[in-house]
Formats: structure tokens, C-alpha cells, sequence
């Protein structure tokens, strides 16, 4: 707490001193999670005993604006609860940056924002901030926007490397993406909200040991949201192209989704995606497999992350149909997902054989309640139903035939200090 009354005296100071209309507030967030994982990403084997753990969240943020200019820093520091002695002289994993950026408005229909900060669009499937993990996604990036009314254009621009070096490295950077850039258009007309977005990622790679190679992958497709009294629907449409280490990229993706609102309590939706693969008795070097990139995809495809969370790149696929029902009442709000997943492309048994596509089904459930204004706790509990064909693309052995995962998490939000 020293520190905050520091570092907000001291712009208190500055704030006096300027001549423009200045804004500084300072928030916390502080969120604790307990997980119980039995088959968590993958099915648990019958020799693996389940584990639980209590990881948390403690950010700090300090938003700044005067005139044209806006500044945003955040600070964080991760932890799982006894990953250090409770005499420890040093954290595990330190304080991080989170966000670090600054924008400038040059009028109201041009800004240019620097450093690092956080891309999210559209329903975030491709750009996302991934907030359910906790050390969430940040880009070192700089963002110019063009938005008059109805419409807006960002393009966005990035070059990573591992330090500042004194000439060439001489093994390839691996830690992100090389270098990016890409254009999110988005514009509404009317009921129909429609983005664009073309991303160009380069990654690097050694094609030899003395010979460093930069391919690039390209990502490009819309999203489409239409809403009207009752009715909410949208659709995702995405392709990539390009190549990556070396071999030819040719992927597709298609999401759909369709909502009614039965009372103003009560909604459902029906919906499903299609994430192209490659057959496991396809040699070819091509690859055939989508990638959802920096999309937040802990909200997809199950909250068990069985797919495309750190996992299932370069692989089969998945076509998954899902129903969403959704209740709120008062302070409470409830959620159940059930999901079918099958696999669009061939899976072979240890004999060489096509198994089944049905790789097994989730069920989703998860409450909220708001304690107060800057408290809200939640919990969950999914259960999958894991099939041979599933627990064969995981290559377990010996599976268990109970996969789990439940979940409490606290999260507080208090606005510390706050001036104009």
C-alpha cells in the first residue's frame, strides 16, 4: 500500500501542475482459483491420481489521460498458493508487466497506441485476451486506428527478439511470433455488425543449423454478428495459408451460432464449429490443420481445454455442436453446455484401422453470484465423456473411465483511488 500512496502522490503533484484537464484512477484485481483436476486437457490413466491447487491473480492497474494522450500500466504477479517458503526473500515468478502502452489521439477519428497491450476483436476467437487463464495475453504491438462513426480500421504491427543483440543471432527466436502484422476492419450496418481481419505471423525457424528461415503463415476470414429483439446470431469464417517450417499451410475454419431469448431471464443457443484437420494416414507434409492463433479458446470447445488450449495443433480437427442455456436471476447467473464432438478427419487404431469420428461428449456447468460491486464468485463443474477414438488422438493408455474438472474463484475489483 506504500507504494500505491507513492506512485499516486506523486501524480497528484504533476496533475497540479499541469495546464490540461488530467484523469489518474487507480484499480486492483485480486483473484484467487481452486481447481480439482481429474482428466483435465486430456483423460486421466487409472495409474494418475487427480490433483488440486489454489492458483492466483494479483493485478494492479493505473490508467492515465490528459488532453489527447492516454497512458495504461499494469502490473502482476502470478502464483500458485505455496509455490515459495512462507519465509521466502524472493517471489517465484516476480512481478510482470501486463500492459505498458501509450496512446495518442491525433483528432477524434485517428490514435496510434505503443507497447505492450492487449488485442481482442470481434468474439475473439483469433485475437483474444485470454482472461480465464491467469497471466491473460498481451502483445508488444503498435495499433494505429482509423474509426469514424460506424466504422473502424485498425492495423496493427509487431517485431519481437529475445534481448537486444549486437548482430545476428545464430539460433532462431522460438519464445513468439518473429514478426506480425495485420488489418481488422470493422463497420455496422444497422442490425448487422460485420469485421474483416487479414493477419500476416512470421515465425522462425532453423531450416539448417547455420541458415535461419522466417515463414510466413497468413490468417484472413469475417465475422458477421445480427441481433434484433429476441434473436442473436453470428458467424465466423476463416482461412490460413502461407507456410510454417517449411511446408505449405491450407486450413479452414466455420462457426455458427444461433440465440433466442425465451424471457428476459432465460436465452439459448444452438451452435457449431468446424475446424479443418489432417488425416493421421495423410503423409503429405502440407499442413492441413487450423490454428485459432491468439484466440481466447478456454470460451470454446469446452471448458475442459481438451482442444486447441496449448494442444491439438496439427491434428485431426474437430467439429463441435453445442447447446447454451443461460439463466440470470437477481444477482445470480447460471450456465449449462453440453458439447458433441466428433473428428472431422480419419483416426487410425494401433492396428492402422479408421476408428469411430465420435470422440465423446462435455457437459458444462457453471454459477455466478455478485456479492457486491467489486466482488463476484463463481464456480463450475464439467464432466467428459471420453470415447476410445478421443483417448486414442491423446494416445492415453489404461484410461480411466471418470474425467472431471471443478472450480471456486473469487474475484475482488476494488477501484483504489480515482482523481480529475
Amino acid at each position: 500500500m506504500k507504494l500505491i500512496k507513492k506512485i499516486s502522490l506523486s501524480l497528484i503533484v504533476m496533475t497540479g501542475l499541469g495546464t490540461y484537464a488530467q484523469e489518474f484512477d487507480v484499480n486492483l484485481q485480486l483473484r484467487p482459483r481452486y481447481e480439482y483436476r481429474n482428466g483435465y486437457k486430456s483423460p486421466i490413466s487409472n495409474a494418475e491420481d487427480a490433483t488440486s491447487f489454489i492458483s492466483q491473480r494479483s493485478r494492479l492497474n493505473l490508467n492515465f489521460k490528459q488532453e489527447k494522450l492516454q497512458t495504461k500500466l499494469s502490473l502482476q504477479n502470478i502464483r500458485t498458493w505455496g509455490d515459495v517458503a512462507t519465509t521466502a526473500t524472493a517471489d517465484k515468478n516476480g512481478v510482470a508487466v501486463f500492459e505498458a502502452w501509450a496512446q495518442y489521439d491525433f483528432d477524434t477519428n485517428w490514435s496510434a497506441r505503443l507497447g505492450r497491450q492487449i488485442i481482442s476483436y470481434d468474439n475473439q476467437r483469433i485475437f483474444g485476451e485470454i482472461d480465464w487463464a491467469q497471466q491473460g495475453q498481451s502483445h508488444d504491438a503498435a495499433v494505429v486506428s482509423f474509426h469514424p462513426k460506424n466504422h473502424q480500421l485498425d492495423l496493427g504491427f509487431a517485431w519481437n527478439a529475445d534481448k537486444e543483440n549486437l548482430v545476428v543471432p545464430t539460433t532462431a527466436y522460438t519464445t513468439n511470433y518473429k514478426s506480425m502484422q495485420y488489418a481488422w476492419y470493422h463497420t455496422q450496418f444497422s442490425k448487422l455488425s460485420m469485421s474483416l481481419v487479414v493477419l500476416n505471423t512470421g515465425y522462425e525457424y532453423a531450416k539448417t543449423v547455420t541458415d535461419l528461415k522466417v515463414d510466413y503463415k497468413q490468417t484472413f476470414g469475417t465475422y458477421l454478428w445480427y441481433k434484433e429483439n429476441k434473436w442473436d446470431t453470428n458467424l465466423g469464417l476463416y482461412a490460413q495459408t502461407g507456410k510454417s517450417n517449411g511446408n505449405k499451410v491450407s486450413a479452414c475454419y466455420l462457426g455458427a451460432n444461433l440465440g433466442y431469448a425465451l424471457t428476459s431471464a432465460f436465452k439459448m443457443a444452438l451452435g457449431y464449429e468446424f475446424l479443418s484437420g489432417k488425416d493421421q494416414d495423410d503423409n503429405a507434409s502440407d499442413i492441413k490443420s487450423f490454428s485459432p492463433l491468439f484466440g481466447t479458446n478456454h470460451g470454446f470447445n469446452g471448458f475442459m481445454d481438451y482442444f486447441y488450449v496449448g494442444n491439438h495443433l496439427n491434428s485431426v480437427g474437430l467439429q463441435d455442436a453445442y447447446l447454451k442455456l443461460n439463466y440470470t436471476i437477481d444477482k445470480w447467473q447460471l450456465a449449462l453446455i453440453p458439447h458433441v464432438f466428433h473428428a472431422p478427419n480419419s483416426v487410425l487404431d494401433s492396428f492402422g484401422n479408421k476408428m469411430n469420428s465420435y470422440l465423446g461428449t462435455e457437459i458444462d456447468f457453471t454459477v455466478g453470484y455478485i456479492v457486491q460491486k467489486d466482488i463476484v464468485a463463481s464456480a463450475g463443474y464439467s464432466q467428459m465423456f471420453a470415447s476410445s477414438t478421443l483417448e486414442r488422438v491423446k494416445n492415453v493408455t489404461n484410461p480411466s473411465n471418470n474425467n472431471n474438472w471443478a472450480w471456486v474463484m473469487i474475484s475482488f475489483n476494488p477501484k483504489l483511488f480515482s482523481t480529475k
